[in-house]
């Protein structure tokens, strides 16, 4: 009898998680890269976003992602003040006629406590794989999260380098330089579906 109830406890805690579903009309991914321009005397940032985003993400109760969580963002849609720039980062550096999305894919969510709160703010790390191009590498992103009611929304950034994912710098006239830092970051909206 006892080996039974342990085993049903045992598959009740296994079974126990947490399901949040991204809100994309509610949701966007940036990136941020400094630059120098010709003519302008100090350093500023291009910024590219994105609102083409899906996602979902399942936890068990430890923060570690269950099968099926992944986020898909539309590199294709990237658009930022200037056109060219954008017309070389989709050609050149992206290549997104052959790879229009950005894929992660996380595998733990540290500093959240579960069964998920209906209020507050907890600062989270997020680790996972980041797929771009044809190159996946682990990465962790740094944010903070906020419950209000059966919704969640998470401030996040992480950064890495044109290098890391093999990645051409973009290069345009009016541009005397492009820093070798890419930061991304994301702002995003969930449904909490079980807590």
């Amino acid at each position: 009898m006892s080996r039974l109830f342990a085993l049903l406890l045992l598959c009740g805690v296994a079974l126990s998680q947490s399901r949040l579903e991204l809100v994309p009309a509610q949701s966007e991914a940036r990136y941020r890269v400094r630059e120098q321009l010709a003519g302008i005397n100090f350093p500023t940032d291009a910024v590219g976003v994105s609102k083409q985003v899906l996602g979902l993400v399942r936890l068990d109760r430890n923060g570690r992602a269950l099968e099926g969580s992944r986020f898909a963002v539309d590199l294709s849609a990237l658009t930022s003040d200037e056109a060219r720039r954008d017309n070389f980062i989709r050609r050149n550096t992206l290549n997104t006629a052959q790879y229009p999305l950005a894929e992660f894919v996380p595998r733990e969510v540290r500093g959240l406590s579960f069964p998920l709160p209906t209020s507050g703010k907890a600062s989270v790390q997020i680790v996972g794989e980041l797929k771009i191009r044809e190159v996946q590498k682990s990465v962790t992103w740094e944010g903070e999260v906020e419950f209000r009611g059966d919704t969640a929304t998470l401030q996040a950034r992480t950064r890495f380098t044109f290098r890391d994912f093999g990645l051409t710098q973009p290069r345009v006239l009016s541009v005397l330089s492009v820093d070798e830092n890419i930061r991304l970051e994301v702002s995003f909206t969930f449904r909490v579906l079980e807590r």
